[in-house]
């Protein structure tokens, strides 16, 4: 399985960004897809899910009311819609794939392929 992220880019605060994940090898029904993000000096943490079959999201507390993840079976493709953007969100996003069994987990060991990331920046 191979992912591929685009859509990162410089904006202010405020404004907003919408991330792509094109996925190729499987289909993305196979999988739970997740967003992830990692900061300079920070820890990889999870930013949202969304599950293989019924679509069903979750999202990190610190992202809740402004981001969004879609996915796109046709596409093979899953998005996030990131919006009211912060300094905050500052960032290496990466997407990545995990076997369904972890429902809606955003615990990064239980991702399996992951994609090369794309940089998210937000100014103030």
């Amino acid at each position: 399985v191979q992912l591929v992220e685009s859509g990162g880019n410089y904006v202010q605060a405020g404004g907003s960004l919408r991330l792509s994940c094109v996925v190729s090898g499987d289909t993305i029904d196979d999988y739970t897809i997740g967003w992830f993000r990692q900061a300079p000096g920070k820890e990889r943490e999870g930013v949202a899910c969304i599950g293989s079959i019924d679509g069903m999201t979750n999202y990190a507390d610190s992202v809740k009311g402004r981001f969004t993840i879609s996915s796109d079976s046709v596409k093979n493709t899953v998005y996030m819609q990131m919006d009211g953007l912060k300094p905050g969100d500052t960032a290496v996003y990466y997407c990545a794939a995990a076997p369904p069994l972890v429902l809606l987990n955003l615990e990064v060991s239980l991702y399996d392929y992951w994609g090369q990331g794309t940089q998210v920046t937000v100014s103030s």
